[in-house]
């Protein structure tokens, strides 16, 4: 009798727990998240997607005024757009939810290093599918950085590749093809946030692995540890290598833009936090008692934004002549990530989504 009265207490037991909402896993606190979710949604998210798609509209069309004639003046209007796209990039990257991830639209835009084997061979054969995964590092923007500064030497040669090259045409179809394949699945994540997913995103308030403030938070986290502060920095200052990488820099063939493009990301990653003075994750540790850590966290920003600002325009440059100053900036970088990573997920009461490999 004992033995049962025991087993029906724990089946109780389990069944509550199991039955449990999970609103009981969230802080204790009057904080609306979806209050929160509406204004990143509206006010941020959703906002640097259309700016994106416009960004990448121009880049499509300048590519294609290109092809059809290429010139210098029609190259370096090329470059403009390229270059206002990538920028643009910076403040969506980071999102991987709905559509995003469904097409993992990221990895067909800006993996870097470029495999130049990849395209040139692409090209020569004219027989490739930038759908397949072998191809997610011989397109994107790392593909039209290669393809409109680092196929030759000269712009006069880069020119030739275009014109007299014996394979010209082969050029100018990977061109377009890159160019479309950007702008296709740009247009289709944006129209995912227009319509379905919106209202899916800001309804999400749950704290599950699955609902959209654990995957918004930890993408978010995610993005500054490894698409900031890794990839931008620590990669080419050799900090997970015996030596320094300097052609894996973001932008390598253009060489002037690698700073340009990480005080960006840097800033899409400020944006965020502060919520466009609207209600962020900033405002969310406030309402958790957690002031203290926002501030630390703002000054972090602060400090990092400095020494990277210190840098020279192209990171490669940096790199090759002054490394110490890129690992400067490296760590005021990792100095962050212990705040957002370790205290704000505590303080949030939400778990990591990803695994930890670069041994940090």
């Amino acid at each position: 009798m004992i033995k049962k009265i025991a087993i029906l207490i724990l089946t109780v037991g389990i069944f509550a727990n199991c039955s449990s909402s999970d609103e009981e896993n969230i802080p204790s606190t009057s904080f609306d998240r979806g209050a929160m979710l509406t204004n990143l949604a509206d006010n941020i998210i959703i906002p640097s997607y259309q700016n994106f798609r416009v960004t990448m509209n121009t880049l499509k069309a300048d590519g294609s005024v290109f092809v059809e004639t290429p010139t210098q003046d029609n190259l370096n209007k090329l470059r403009i757009s390229w270059k206002a796209a990538y920028k643009s990039w910076q403040n969506i990257e980071m999102y991987n939810l709905g559509e995003a991830e469904n097409l993992q639209y990221k990895f067909y835009m800006n993996i870097y290093p470029l495999s130049v084997t990849d395209v040139e061979n692409n090209i020569a054969s004219g027989n490739y599918d930038l759908a397949i995964a072998n191809n997610h590092d011989a397109q994107g923007f790392p593909a039209l950085d290669y393809l409109l500064y680092g196929v030759a030497n000269t712009d006069a040669s880069i020119l030739e590749k275009y014109t007299t090259d014996a394979n010209s045409q082969g050029y100018k179809t990977y061109l377009t093809d890159v160019l479309n394949q950007m702008s296709t699945l740009t247009n289709q994540v944006v129209s995912d946030w227009e319509t379905s997913y919106r209202s899916e995103f800001i309804s999400s308030t749950s704290n599950t692995a699955t609902s959209a403030v654990n995957k918004l938070v930890n993408d978010y986290v995610f993005y500054y540890e490894k698409g900031l502060r890794a990839n931008k920095i620590g990669i080419p200052a050799g900090i997970f290598s015996a030596d320094a990488l300097p052609e894996k820099v973001e932008a390598f063939y253009n060489n002037e833009i690698s700073k340009e493009l990480a005080l960006e990301s840097l800033q899409a990653v400020v944006n965020l936090f502060e919520g466009a003075n609207g209600t962020g994750l900033e405002e969310y540790l406030e309402a958790l008692d957690r002031e203290d850590l926002a501030t630390a966290i703002s000054a972090q920003f602060i400090s990092a934004k400095t020494q990277i600002e210190n840098l020279n325009p192209s990171f490669s440059v940096q790199v090759s002549s002054d490394n110490s100053q890129m690992t400067l900036a490296y760590d005021e970088l990792q100095k962050a990530v212990v705040l957002l990573k370790v205290d704000m997920l505590q303080a949030f009461n939400i778990s990591v989504d990803y695994v930890d490999a670069d041994g940090d």
